[in-house]
């Protein structure tokens, strides 16, 4: 696997929910060929429940110790404010912030492709509208998702004991309720129109923890890189300019 730009979101550090383990375990697999640019597409850090309930490990700290270590090799890092890292947008708005070295901070990139295709990179949060107008609700969803997240360790046990495969109720709720399909088919749409409006042939996204990558009818890419919570996902770009979604083994 030979990545030339690698793009990950929603992992989340600081909740108890987070994927660390396997996080740090696919980071040190791709150190030995860094990819050249690594794009964070927001809520690397979750504020929210840091703000709730302070939670941090010291496998927390060796992700952020990874990631700086592929500076090292010459990788280039773009980090994405999201709607749980919020915070990082005060540095960008109060104080101007947007290149720390080979750290580079935005609420949203273009990235060009091996191919000269350019990408929008953006969390995507700001096409979620409770989130842009219905702040508190987002966070009341936020402690809904949380119990999901809580009952679904007792069933992974439970189903684990038995040797069945993992369910997910969040997931589940996703695919089958039909308004939580319709958010997310609005949210891919605007998307996609606020990408090409920008000129670009394809977007790569976060935010609603839904991995994601396919073509429409006119050859835009649209791709969501999932998350570190329950999907384990990434997108990447290998050399030859070609689009991967890429799974995690959990468990």
């Amino acid at each position: 696997m030979q990545m030339k730009t690698l793009f990950i979101s929603d992992t989340h550090l600081g909740s108890s929910h987070a994927a660390v383990p396997e996080l740090i375990d696919f980071l040190t697999e791709i150190k030995e060929n860094p990819p050249e640019k690594i794009y964070i597409v927001g809520d690397f850090i979750d504020g929210w429940k840091l703000k709730r309930n302070w939670y941090w490990t010291n496998d927390n700290t060796r992700v952020l110790r990874k990631l700086l270590g592929f500076i090292r090799h010459g990788t280039e890092i773009y980090y994405i404010a999201g709607n749980h890292d919020e915070f990082v947008r005060d540095f960008i708005d109060d104080f101007a912030l947007f290149d720390l070295g080979s750290i580079h901070i935005g609420n949203e990139f273009i990235h060009e492709t091996v191919k000269g295709d350019k990408i929008l990179v953006l969390h995507g949060d700001c096409f979620d509208m409770v989130c842009k107008y219905a702040n508190w609700a987002s966070h009341l969803g936020d402690i809904g998702y949380s119990l999901l997240l809580n009952l679904n360790k007792f069933v992974h046990y439970i189903r684990r004991v038995f040797c069945l495969k993992r369910w997910s109720f969040s997931k589940a709720i996703k695919k089958n309720i039909k308004s939580a399909v319709s958010f997310i088919s609005k949210f891919e749409t605007s998307l996609v129109k606020y990408s090409k409006d920008k000129g670009c042939a394809g977007c790569v996204c976060g935010h609603i923890h839904t991995p994601e990558l396919r073509f429409t009818e006119d050859g835009f890419m649209y791709a969501n890189s999932g998350d570190w919570v329950e999907s384990c996902t990434a997108i990447y770009e290998d050399i030859e300019g070609v689009f991967h979604l890429y799974h995690h083994p959990k468990d």
